[in-house]
């Protein structure tokens, strides 16, 4: 008896690791060389793999291809319908696999529904992505981006609030009473 939950529509390829307690739904298909950590959670219809690995404690909702060159550390949240890219430049009539960018999905982010991620970008701890932005550059930790292309709008706890700086660059979260600094364009938790 396996200590995680794979539903019978479901499909996993040789050569996978899936930590304790995950959960992979309905008509998901897990390829081969793919680690997941504990305590993860994919919806229905996921595609994830080949060789990508996925932290603990990751939600991933319906609808969503996680390809190779995809790293998704832990306590990320992907909603539903979020698209991520491998390559900068596809055509159908070229093979170019040896052009994957790696995409980096740094621990406690979250990204709202139908988002899309361009490869070759790091989303940085506990940043949020608004549900349909368009992300083609780098976010910094805790940043709050929206829109297309996304552009920052501000910060956010990790707790997810959004944040209010004073006028000494300093904001509490609302939820948790952590405390924050922003120095230059780097939030910190003080």
């Amino acid at each position: 008896m396996s200590d995680y939950f794979i539903h019978e529509s479901s499909y996993i390829d040789d050569d996978v690791r899936i930590g304790k307690g995950t959960k992979i739904w309905h008509f998901s298909h897990i390829l081969s060389h793919t680690n997941i950590g504990e305590n993860c959670s994919f919806g229905q219809n996921c595609v994830v793999g080949p060789k990508v690995k996925i932290g603990n404690n990751v939600k991933v909702q319906n609808n969503i291809s996680i390809y190779e060159g995809v790293v998704v550390e832990d306590d990320v949240f992907i909603g539903p319908s979020v698209v991520f890219t491998n390559v900068v430049n596809p055509r159908s009539f070229i093979v170019r696999k040896q052009e994957y960018k790696n995409t980096l999905l740094k621990k406690g982010v979250s990204i709202g529904a139908n988002a899309t991620i361009v490869c070759g970008n790091v989303l940085g701890a506990y940043a949020f992505i608004g549900a349909g932005a368009v992300v083609t550059k780098d976010v910094p930790d805790f940043a709050l981006v929206v829109g297309n292309p996304a552009r920052q709008m501000g910060w956010v706890s990790k707790a997810g609030h959004k944040l209010e700086l004073n006028v000494n660059n300093i904001a509490t979260c609302p939820e948790t009473g952590e405390r924050y600094q922003l120095i230059g364009n780097l939030l910190t938790v003080i």
